[in-house]
Parts: structure tokens; sequence; C-alpha cells
């Protein structure tokens, strides 16, 4: 028992250093990230460590997925039998409880961000008066807009605390019973069913983000890899002929007034109007000069080879995502039991390319957990590629553009927000392109099974056959990921998700 005891303290410590340095990791990115978007002419203390956090979280509950899988499956032996620390049930059950209260922090933090946190940092930005510097009006403003999202989401957790999920018992139930029952569920899922029914209408909307903004990612960041950028001695060379070009134009109207005749106002104009592009272009210039001696890219140029090879495997990683979710898809919709049941399946009847390959990398620690992250975090990467390069957009309506050292504050908290959606519903996706892993990892069980001995003494001698984690495993031998208890609360929303799958199917690179 100490030696259990002892080998979960360390466990844990080593967990808990990964996780800290994974956090200072994508705390770097995330700085790194919005300074480089961010104007410089417009840039506001507020607005930026807004900005920063959201995409923090945004890439830490991206993580989580991830490490929920991790822990279910490594609480096991590849022999199906359970470690020595996790050999009580007691001691699963916390670390299960863990896992599930980091979603619930996670989740609760995104709602935070999404319905208070966000909208008052945006209104008060847009609330600012150069003439005006009076803080406490300002600050006031922006509560007054801020709270019609706070409205929403309060009406949001009142659905989904008191929804029924299942009918109440006895059809003779007074009026007073119905409403003490839904009481009595309300306390006895501590909140569980208000929470997923806020986060699942969040992600209703992360699925139009997602097959907007992540299905055009997808196709434009293996692309921009292959066609890469101009080169920066080019680009010298055309803005000296360019420079030469506005020089010569200047001097030719220079030379009409050498005689001592006054120039015309429009040729004023337009003199005035080439010595102002003129400025412009020595000073761009000038930058491309340092950009030709920066050693950034030096090295860029170097790795053209390699960007090349890397945008020809993201190409076929989104073929490979296409089928993978096509071929879950047709299961579900062959194998389910329909719109009544969200079109949830437990296993996987259809051979899904993805979640064989997955299934097949789990004797090789950790390949598996390595290739889900590498999944994880392609979503989140092609999202914030789609965003960048199509911008902010309400329809047909351009808001902003997302463009290097010239961001508005405005456009970047909307791109942590859109983050924040897409994020949500990352997770369902990677559930319909791999079900069976997602479910319960690396997992394996033994079934103890009897054969006749072939010794000299009669009987029957008893063999243990390892299997692999499924729908058919029993229930004690085999844990479900708490990212389930999400996923699949109510089953219009899975609906919802499993229809917006086909949408995704329809817009993305592979089709």
């Amino acid at each position: 028992m100490k030696m259990a005891a002892q080998s979960l303290l360390s466990e844990s410590v080593l967990g808990w250093s990964i996780f800290t340095f994974i956090l200072l990791v994508i705390l770097a990115f995330c700085w790194v990230y919005i300074r480089k978007f961010q104007s410089r002419q417009e840039s506001e203390v507020v607005s930026t460590i807004t900005a920063i956090c959201a995409l923090a979280i945004a890439l830490i509950t991206s993580a989580l997925l991830p490490v929920d899988i991790f822990l279910v499956s490594f609480m096991k032996y590849p022999n199906g039998t359970y470690k020595e620390w996790a050999a009580n049930n007691e001691t699963r059950g916390q670390i299960e409880d863990t896992v599930l209260y980091g979603y619930y922090t996670l989740y609760s933090i995104i709602l935070f961000c999404v319905f208070l946190w966000i909208p008052f940092v945006y209104f008060y930005y847009e609330e600012r008066d150069d003439d005006n510097l009076n803080k406490c009006s300002q600050v006031k403003n922006a509560l007054k807009y801020t709270i019609g999202f706070a409205i929403v989401c309060v009406v949001l957790l009142l659905i989904g605390a008191f929804v029924p999920l299942e009918a109440p018992p006895g059809q003779n139930s007074t009026q007073w019973e119905k409403v003490q029952y839904l009481f009595e569920e309300l306390g006895s899922s501590h909140g569980l069913p208000a929470l997923s029914f806020s986060i699942s209408t969040l992600t209703l909307i992360g699925m139009l983000a997602v097959i907007t903004y992540t299905a055009y990612g997808m196709s434009v960041l293996p692309l921009n890899l292959i066609k890469g950028t101009r080169s920066v001695v080019y680009e010298r060379l055309e803005n000296t002929e360019d420079i030469d070009d506005v020089e010569h134009q200047i001097e030719k109207l220079k030379s009409k007034c050498k005689d001592g005749r006054p120039l015309s106002s429009r040729d004023r104009h337009n003199l005035q109007e080439l010595e102002g592009k003129l400025q412009v272009l020595q000073r761009r210039g000038r930058h491309l000069e340092i950009a030709e001696r920066n050693c950034c890219t030096k090295v860029g140029s170097a790795l053209r080879p390699f960007k090349i090879l890397l945008g020809i495997f993201f190409i076929l990683v989104a073929l490979l995502f296409t089928v993978a979710l096509l071929i879950s898809n047709l299961d579900k919709a062959l194998h389910s039991a329909g719109i009544s049941s969200g079109f949830i399946i437990f296993g996987t009847n259809l051979t899904n390319p993805l979640n064989e390959l997955l299934l097949a990398l789990q004797p090789v620690f950790p390949l598996d957990y390595i290739l889900i992250t590498v999944i994880t975090m392609y979503f989140v990467l092609t999202s914030m590629a789609g965003i960048r390069n199509m911008g902010i957009w309400f329809f047909w309506i351009r808001l902003y553009k997302i463009r290097p050292k010239r961001t508005r504050p405005q456009a970047l908290l909307f791109l942590c927000m859109i983050l924040l959606l897409i994020v949500l519903h990352t997770s369902y996706m990677i559930y319909s392109l791999a079900p069976q892993y997602v479910m319960y990892g690396s997992q394996k069980y033994l079934v103890q099974s009897q054969m006749p001995s072939a010794g000299p003494t009669s009987g029957n001698a008893t063999f243990g056959t390892t299997r692999i984690c499924d729908a058919d495993a029993p229930e004690d031998q085999c844990t479900v990921t708490r990212s389930y208890l999400f996923l699949h609360k109510f089953w219009f929303f899975s609906t919802i998700y499993y229809f917006g799958n086909w949408a995704f199917i329809g817009v993305s690179p592979g089709m």
C-alpha cells in the first residue's frame, strides 16, 4: 500500500511538471502570436492581456482531451490489469473527478470569457474617446452593453438546469412533485446539465466557425507553405524600379517651371502626391534592406524545401481526416438508432483508418498520445490560419482584417473568441474521427476463460485473453473518458453536430 502511494505521488509530480512546462510554452506562444499581429498604433494593455489569456485558455482547453485519454489509459498495464496505485476504485474515482473538475473549470472560464470578459473589454475599447478621458463613464457604458450577454448566459444555464433529461417517475405525479423532481435532479447532478447545455450551445456556434474557418484553413495552410512568400531580393529590385519611376515623374513635373513659370494647381497636387509616394517607397526600401540582412529571412530561405514537403504532408493529412470523418458519419447513419439517439454509436462497425492507426500505435508508447495531440493542435493551427487569411466576417460583411503589426484590438478579441468556440467543437470532431480511441484510449481488459487442461491431471485450466476496450467491454474493466459526459449529454445537439460534420465534409479540401 505504501509503495502504491509513493508510485502515485511520483506519477502526480511528473504529470504536474509536464503540465507546468506545457503551460509556460502555451503562454509564451500566445504572447509572441498576439504581439506579432497587434497594431503598434492602437495597442492597449487591457485588450492585449485579454487576447493573450483567451488564446491561452483556448489552447489549454484543446490540450485537455489528450490528457483525459492519457489518464484513463495510464491506469492500466498493457496486459489489461490495473496498476498498483490504480487498483483501488476510490483512487481511480479521484483521478476521474480531477479530470472532470478540469473540464468544469475550463468550460466555466470559457463561458465567462465569451459572455462577460471579452464583450466587456471589446465595448470598453469601443467607448474610448481621446477627447473624454473619463474612465468611469467608459466602464459604465461597457457594462451596459455586457449585461445583454450576461442575460443570455443566465438563460442558457437555467434552461440546461431544468430541462428534464429523463421523464419523472410516476405518470400520475402532481405539478409540485414534478417541480420537486427537477430540483432534486439539479442537486444530484451538481449542475452538470446546466453547464453542459450552455457549452453545447456555444459548441453549436463553434460548429459554424469550424465549417467556415477550419475547413478553409485546412486548404490555405498547405497551399501557403507550398507557394511560399515573395523573395526579399526580388521585392527590393521591384521597389528600386518604382523609386526610379517616381523620381523620373517628379523631375518631369519640376522641369515645367525651370523658366520661372509657376506650376498649375493640378501639377502641384500631382507633385505632392508623387513626393509622398516617394517617401513611402524609400521607407519600404529601408525596411526591405533590414529584412534582407535578417537571420530569420536567411533561415526561411534555407528551409524552403522543408516547407514544401510540410505543405504536401498537410494536404495528405486533410485528405485522411476527410475520409475518416466520412466513414464515421456513414457508420453512424447505418448502425445508430437515428435522430432520436443523436446518431450516437459506441463502437466502430466500419474500418476507420485514423481509429485503426491510433489503435495500431498503442504498443509503441507514447506514439498514440503524440498523434492525438498533433491532431488536436492541427485543428487549432488550421483554424488560426483560416481566420488569419479570411479575416473576421459577419455574413457577407468583412469587419476586420488580421495582418501582422496592423491588427486592431477588436479584431484580436474576435479572433480569440472564435478560437474558443472552435476548440469546443474540436472535441466532438476528434471523437467523430476516432470514436473508439477517444472513448477508451489505449485501455485493454482481461477476459478469463476456462479450457480443459492437457496434463495428466483432469480438470479445467483458466486462461486470460487480453482485448482492446470497446463498447462490449465490462463497465468495471474499462473507463470512459470524462469528455464523453459533455459531448453527448443532449441528443438533439449531437444530431445537429452530426449534420454539421456532413457540411464540413462538403467544404473540406479532401472533397
